[in-house]
């Protein structure tokens, strides 16, 4: 065959034609220039990218006859020879058909043979991971501790599937994907050193369609120069990729924006009647709503646009369209695009989703005049009613404290009895000591309530104390009533409460529950009756003395001292 693919005719020959991967030909020509260079390189990245032609000119360049250099000649006898393949010490494998252990194995016995005509030999394994892991075992020991004179790259789309152990042992340098930019710079020097004849438009469209590669570039504008006539046309560069002009996006979009389903649909059945791909235009569709966001963010950003060019109705689109609109479309095309791998009616996918875009309504209704009316007639009553509250406020708190009376005799009636026997008895030998005994033990009362599951018990004696005690009962003040009701009619809660002091103090003790405010009047009435009680006891056992001094002299003038 006298006619080679522009791919194959274009291979890079040194690292100046490497497009778009600067972060890598540039550590490598300063390693080639400082004799730094490892034993084993691992480059990865997307397909076409540079990686296998990055490799031969490295192998080129450790080889050349006037090393050291950051390019390879390209003239002397090693770099011709390693590029027409008659030098045997450069090695191309490719793993995908030679990934068994045997393989390697081959290569582990001959790698101690020195070379035959060069000073490196290099082993340039391609699609590594397609390697055995009895493969890359075997490869482990020889990649680690090569002989001096050995190479080793290995190239591959997928490092993930690459085991660790062989990773740590090369120096890995990642490709990216080539920016649309850049392929159309390459194509442009391609097509122009070939005397083919463009339009720039087309460059572009082939570049987007590429996905990253120059490899696919190169390989659609070998099939689009075989498809036009004299010169490659983007109407040529549309049909052969398989994309959608942006005329035809720009009408979509627009009657997307104006709610024109005729239209929309129209446009759609142009475009399926000419071939094209429901799953293709949906994602046309998106990266041109995409471009539409980011040159409506960041206007001076345009070599970031990936599908879009600058006209005229590009840019009237981007500012017609708001921001909420472009992420609702977005989202909707996005979820219509994956429904879409599984179906085999795409094109129903695809209809139904511009139906849905159109179809949307973004703009807010403005209320009517008679909304408004209603809307201030309601601040008016309202503004009515406050004006009424503050001039009112003192006759409504009279009338409040008025009824308040009221509900306090309503609740009283409710009230719990209390044994007064009991509590007049407790009081009358309560002392001091016997209370502060009850109140130590009072904390450990509680955690054995705890401790036994009796919860519901212990929580009705959380706002409860004990407030006066005998040697044989208590009275256990309550600060709410409804608390000290459920406690005293609960004889199950009485039995425990008496059963764990008896465990606790080694007495038995009763109690009697009392609420705050009925202990306070209690408290005060038996504190009274004592201080009467005293008064008349004192003056029936009044000294004689006493009181014929204060016959003489009246008791302003006397200081009786015990």
């Amino acid at each position: 065959m006298s006619y080679q693919a522009l791919y194959r005719v274009w291979r890079p020959q040194s690292f100046e034609d490497v497009v778009g991967q600067e972060h890598v030909t540039k550590t490598l020509q300063n390693a080639l220039l400082q004799k730094k260079t490892s034993h084993a390189y691992l480059f990865s990245g997307p397909r076409g990218t540079g990686k296998t032609s990055a490799a031969k000119i490295l192998a080129k360049a450790v080889n050349c006859e006037r090393m050291p250099i950051a390019e390879p000649c390209n003239e002397c006898s090693a770099c011709l020879g390693i590029m027409d393949a008659s030098i045997s010490d450069v090695i191309e494998i490719d793993a995908a058909s030679n990934n068994g252990v045997e393989e390697i194995r081959d290569i582990r016995d001959k790698v101690k043979y020195a070379p035959n005509s060069v000073p490196y030999k290099v082993y340039i394994i391609d699609e590594v991971h397609m390697l055995s892991i009895g493969a890359f075992n075997a490869l482990l020991k020889t990649l680690e501790e090569p002989p001096q004179h050995v190479i080793f790259i290995l190239a591959t789309t997928e490092p993930h599937k690459i085991p660790l152990t062989i990773i740590s042992r090369c120096q890995r340098f990642d490709f990216k994907r080539i920016t649309p930019q850049d392929i159309v710079g390459r194509m442009t020097y391609i097509a122009s050193e070939s005397g083919l004849q463009f339009e720039e438009k087309a460059m572009q469209v082939i570049a987007t369609a590429a996905g990253g590669g120059m490899r696919d570039a190169l390989s659609l504008l070998d099939q689009a120069v075989s498809f036009s006539e004299e010169k490659v046309t983007m109407k040529d560069a549309l049909t052969v990729t398989g994309s959608v002009s942006q005329n035809d996006i720009n009408k979509i979009i627009r009657s997307i924006h104006e709610q024109d389903i005729p239209t929309a649909l129209a446009v759609l059945d142009h475009l399926m009647l000419q071939g094209k791909d429901p799953s293709r235009l949906a994602e046309d569709i998106i990266l041109f709503l995409r471009d539409i966001l980011l040159y409506k963010t960041a206007p001076n950003l345009e070599e970031s646009l990936e599908r879009a060019l600058l006209d005229d109705e590009f840019i009237q689109l981007t500012g017609e369209l708001d921001y909420e609109q472009i992420y609702e479309y977005i989202e909707i095309l996005n979820k219509t695009q994956q429904e879409m791998r599984f179906t085999n009616n795409a094109r129903i996918y695809i209809e139904v989703c511009l139906v849905k875009l159109c179809q949307i309504n973004f703009k807010q209704a403005a209320p009517d005049s008679e909304e408004i009316s209603e809307l201030f007639s309601k601040i008016a009553s309202l503004e009515k009613e406050i004006e009424f509250l503050k001039t009112n406020k003192g006759s409504i708190e009279s009338e409040a404290k008025s009824q308040t009376p009221a509900k306090r005799t309503a609740r009283s009636t409710r009230s719990i009895k209390i044994n007064t026997g009991m509590v007049r008895n407790i009081l009358s030998e309560a002392t001091r000591e016997d209370l502060n005994e009850i109140k130590s033990r009072w904390g450990q009362l509680l955690e054995l309530l705890n401790g036994r599951q009796m919860r519901s018990q212990s929580a009705l004696l959380n706002d409860a104390e004990p407030a006066a005690a005998s040697k044989s009962a208590f009275i256990l003040k309550f600060k709410y009533e409804i608390h000290c009701q459920m406690a005293m009619e609960n004889q199950k809660f009485v039995e425990s409460v008496s059963q764990l002091l008896e465990e606790i103090t080694g007495k038995s003790y009763q109690f009697v529950g009392v609420p705050e405010d009925q202990w306070l009047k209690i408290r005060e009435e038996f504190l009274q009756n004592q201080k009467l009680d005293g008064d008349e006891n004192e003056q029936s056992e009044e000294d004689p003395v006493v009181s014929e001094a204060l016959k003489l002299v009246g008791p302003d003038l006397i200081e009786v001292k015990n």
